[in-house]
């Protein structure tokens, strides 16, 4: 597994665990992101599954673990 694999998963289980965002919701978003070639977290935003607030929690998250 490379890195950004690693990284990739953390953050999955990181909006799963602390955001409680639904595996359904995330694996739909992730579907969008290959789709659409965007940023997983904007792709949640885009289509509502996360709040501006859960968004900037995400940038946050990724800023100080990724």
């Amino acid at each position: 597994m490379n890195n950004l694999d690693s990284n990739h998963q953390k953050l999955v289980r990181f909006l799963a665990e602390e955001l409680a965002i639904a595996p359904s919701s995330i694996a739909m978003a992730m579907r969008y992101a290959h789709h659409d070639r965007g940023p997983l977290p904007m792709i949640l935003w885009r289509y509502g599954f996360v709040s501006l607030e859960q968004l900037n929690q995400i940038f946050e998250w990724t800023a100080n673990n990724v």
